[in-house]
């Protein structure tokens, strides 16, 4: 499963910077994926939730639907930022659906399903994500 192997991805740059808190496989299922969003962010479990794969145009790819089902608004400029840059790599970004967006104060990001799609998208997200979460924590008062 694709999934399986964009974690060790994930963990490779996410783990050095940020605490890993949980690590899952979901299928195909919208409300799975939704009642694992509500609980990590509900909870306060995680202050960054990103999920891999679903957000292409295939009638099992339904991630960015679960993920609009629970959030409180959308950070748009995320999800465009990947799909631009991720363009000059291939022409297939333009097709993807994946959003960013916020459930009380937890960023969710959903990411591509190909490792080296998920590494690349790291890439342009993680600069910019301490700031996101201080906004979100409301440790910064520089906007």
């Amino acid at each position: 499963m694709r999934a399986d192997q964009c974690i060790p991805i994930m963990k490779e740059r996410l783990g050095g910077v940020y605490s890993i808190v949980r690590e899952s496989v979901i299928p195909d299922d919208p409300a799975a994926l939704q009642a694992a969003l509500i609980e990590l962010a509900d909870t306060r479990t995680a202050d960054l939730v990103i999920t891999s794969g679903g957000t292409g145009l295939s009638p099992r790819d339904r991630t960015p639907q679960a993920t609009s089902a629970v959030i409180d608004y959308e950070v748009p400029g995320i999800a465009e930022a990947i799909r631009g840059l991720s363009l000059a790599q291939t022409k297939s970004a333009m097709l993807s659906r994946a959003l960013s967006g916020v459930r009380d104060r937890t960023l969710i990001v959903n990411l591509p399903g190909s490792p080296r799609a998920v590494g690349e998208a790291l890439d342009i997200i993680l600069p910019v994500l301490p700031h996101a979460l201080e906004l979100l924590a409301d440790r910064s008062s520089d906007e």
